[in-house]
């Protein structure tokens, strides 16, 4: 119980960087293409994966679901290819995919070894923190 408290922290700051992310591209999406962004700049495999995840879900009624909006659905490297994929309209905000990219690795790293229960060291603690500050100094979100 002691090591879940100690990551509970840890947990929130990801959850907020997962879903900032998330609103990220959903907004400049849809101000830069339009209401269908999903269909149009979503390649077909993420599309699919989402959708049968949602699918699985819908099936538990009993329990709340993510959300009904699909990029609630993806993981973190299926955000990577989205802003790979789109990324004429990320480039004012991310100074390089490949900066993104190393940051989406340190993060999901990390959250794979909360989520399943670990404990991390206080050096990737601090390792979270930067690359998150950093995120939000270049994205603003």
């Amino acid at each position: 119980v002691n090591n879940a408290k100690a990551m509970a922290n840890v947990y929130v700051a990801i959850a907020a960087f997962e879903n900032s992310v998330r609103s990220l591209i959903s907004s400049v999406l849809l101000e830069q293409v339009g209401a269908n962004w999903w269909d149009s700049c979503v390649s077909e495999k993420i599309r699919t994966r989402a959708a049968q995840k949602k699918t699985e879900e819908d099936k538990i009624r009993w329990h709340v679901q993510r959300g009904a909006d699909p990029i609630n659905y993806t993981l973190m490297t299926d955000l990577e290819n989205i802003f790979r994929q789109n990324w004429s309209h990320f480039e004012p905000y991310i100074p390089t995919i490949e900066w993104a990219a190393g940051v989406f690795d340190v993060i999901e790293r990390s959250r794979n070894v909360i989520m399943h229960s670990g404990m991390l060291s206080r050096t990737d603690i601090e390792r979270i923190g930067i690359y998150i500050r950093d995120w939000i100094k270049q994205v603003g979100v």
